[in-house]
């Protein structure tokens, strides 16, 4: 369908930093940008604006990014609904539902994103620490917590990546996330839980001082 097509692109855009945060977007712009008619673009502006990545202005958008209240806000649901799935994956591996497979794509992904945040390649840090996110929320199975954070991923990464950093402790980041995967593969829910919990909660203030430190 076209527009989803246009909306899963603009989105791509908005995430990549294309279009940043207070950027104005109309529908004849997006519409030549994406090579398309002007209604799936402006069905797709409003599916945009439903998920908050963007708000109406005159003939078209702008790019919203959150306060640094809304900002902690969301940090604090998204350790919440990743707690669960962390949870929700780590009782699934100990049930044996989750295929060999998929734990190791699990790992290789990390194995990657490790290499990639300490070479200090952003952007490939961001797409690759959300794609590991991403993976153990599928194998908890729960599309609706799915959903719920797939909107605070975005919401979240365009509103921090134009302040985006190299992190000053790589190997932390890394070592969190191989805590986290090592509960998940060992099926301890519990552990995999506040290992979760801690390590959004952690990267909200990590991401905080290392702005401070570089500003």
């Amino acid at each position: 369908m076209q527009t989803d097509v246009a909306c899963s692109r603009l989105r791509e855009l908005i995430l990549d930093g294309a279009y940043p945060p207070g950027a104005r977007l109309t529908e004849m712009e997006a519409a030549a940008t994406l090579e398309m008619s002007r209604t799936p673009v402006r069905e797709a502006l409003r599916m945009l604006a439903a998920d908050g990545l963007v708000r109406p202005a005159g003939r078209g958008v702008v790019v919203v990014a959150l306060e640094a209240g809304d900002l902690d806000e969301a940090y604090q649901v998204r350790a919440a609904l990743e707690a669960l799935t962390a949870e929700l994956a780590a009782a699934h591996q100990r049930e044996g539902r989750i295929a060999p497979a998929d734990l190791r794509a699990l790992r290789e992904v990390a194995t990657l994103n490790a290499t990639v945040t300490a070479e200090g390649r952003l952007a490939d840090a961001v797409r690759l620490n959300r794609r590991f996110h991403r993976m153990i929320a599928e194998l908890a199975g729960n599309t609706i917590a799915l959903r719920a954070l797939e909107r605070i991923w975005d919401q979240i990464q365009v509103s921090t990546l134009h302040s985006l950093v190299p992190p000053s402790r790589p190997a932390h980041v890394s070592g969190q996330h191989e805590e986290l995967l090592a509960a998940i593969i060992d099926g301890r829910p519990e552990d995999a839980a506040a290992i979760a919990r801690a390590h959004v909660l952690d990267t909200r203030i990590t991401t905080q001082l290392d702005k401070e430190e570089h500003a």
